[in-house]
């Protein structure tokens, strides 16, 4: 039998990170006057920086800015989310405890997400799990955000396994459209922000990571061969 992977995102899927997310974005563009709204951050989460700068400033009828204070601004940004997130950090319920099942069980396992090293990096050592965690790719890595399948795809090849052989657990929208792209079968969580109906193109939507089990997303994983 192939060696089965489980593939995970980050934020909103192993570390509720969504208020330490909005208030950092919702901070850093008040000097130019950019309003985040609840819907437009909302859009904006499990996405790459660039885009959602440029987006952001767009939805506010004003000129994209140039790569170097796109680049200013999302350091920034990003700066600030780590500071909140060590005030708080809070693991999503279950997320140690089932990596390690899996892992028990004889599951690869990698962490892909849109946030770069630093972010991931601090998840890691948050949670815990770094002596479980076989593989990462960040978005310091990728040349395509999700919903291009690059991140996931990345993580399979560091690991050694078919795409078809990997299950994808993710929280946005586009998460779960990039691994379909990629091939994956592919497991939503309604975590804070999102709907099940926005998720609703997973092949299984749950609303904790308490739900889940190696058989389960083996069976994800067979269903989708």
């Amino acid at each position: 039998m192939n060696a089965l992977a489980a593939i995970f995102d980050l934020d909103g899927t192993l570390v509720d990170t969504y208020d330490a997310h909005f208030k950092a974005w919702t901070t850093v563009c008040v000097p130019y006057g950019v309003d985040v709204t609840v819907a437009r951050f909302k859009f904006s989460f499990g996405r790459t920086n660039p885009p959602i700068i440029r987006d952001l400033w767009a939805s506010c009828g004003l000129e994209t800015p140039s790569p170097a204070v796109i680049e200013e601004i999302a350091h920034e940004k990003e700066a600030l989310f780590r500071e909140e997130l060590a005030i708080e950090f809070t693991a999503m319920p279950g997320a140690s405890d089932l990596l390690r099942m899996l892992s028990s069980a004889g599951w690869l396992i990698a962490i892909g997400t849109s946030a770069p090293q630093a972010n991931l990096d601090q998840g890691i050592d948050g949670l815990g799990v770094r002596d479980v965690v076989g593989a990462t790719t960040c978005g310091d890595e990728v040349a395509h955000g999700k919903p291009d399948p690059e991140v996931f795809l990345s993580c399979a090849t560091k690991l050694g396994v078919a795409a078809r052989d990997c299950v994808v657990i993710e929280d946005a929208p586009a998460g779960v459209e990039a691994a379909t792209r990629g091939g994956m079968a592919s497991v939503a969580i309604a975590s804070k922000g999102r709907t099940r109906d926005e998720l609703a193109e997973a092949g299984l939507v749950i609303n904790s990571l308490t739900e889940l089990s190696p058989g389960i997303l083996a069976e994800l994983i067979e269903r989708n061969h």
